[in-house]
């Protein structure tokens, strides 16, 4: 695979992480406690933001390394495990571009 396709194959992602990322963060603002739901509501809503929190450190943390290979695309440096130093195979980086662990180091 080119390097060209690699890239658009990044950019796409990196897209559509920055748009889960802004929707995240929308569902993530506090409700107000003038807002009367109601205490078992309340409680429910206090769950689910926690739950959407979790997934914006997610996104997050997925944008970071998607940034992060996009720019060592090119070099000698990208597709190389931070750990062991060796090859990450084709398949592992197209399947989670934001890695930068092969296989045998991500476990």
């Amino acid at each position: 695979m080119d390097v060209e396709k690699i890239r658009v194959l990044f950019e796409e992602e990196i897209s559509k992480t920055k748009k889960s990322i802004l929707r995240y963060e929308e569902l993530a603002q506090p409700i107000s406690p003038d807002n009367a739901i109601g205490r078992v509501s309340r409680m429910d809503a206090i769950n689910n933001k926690s739950i959407v929190d979790a997934a914006l450190r997610k996104a997050s943390e997925r944008l970071s390394g998607l940034e992060r290979n996009l720019d060592k695309l090119g070099t000698q440096e990208f597709g190389v495990c931070l750990k062991c130093k060796m090859a990450i195979r084709i398949e592992r980086i197209l399947l989670a571009p934001e890695s930068s662990f092969c296989v045998n180091c991500a476990r």
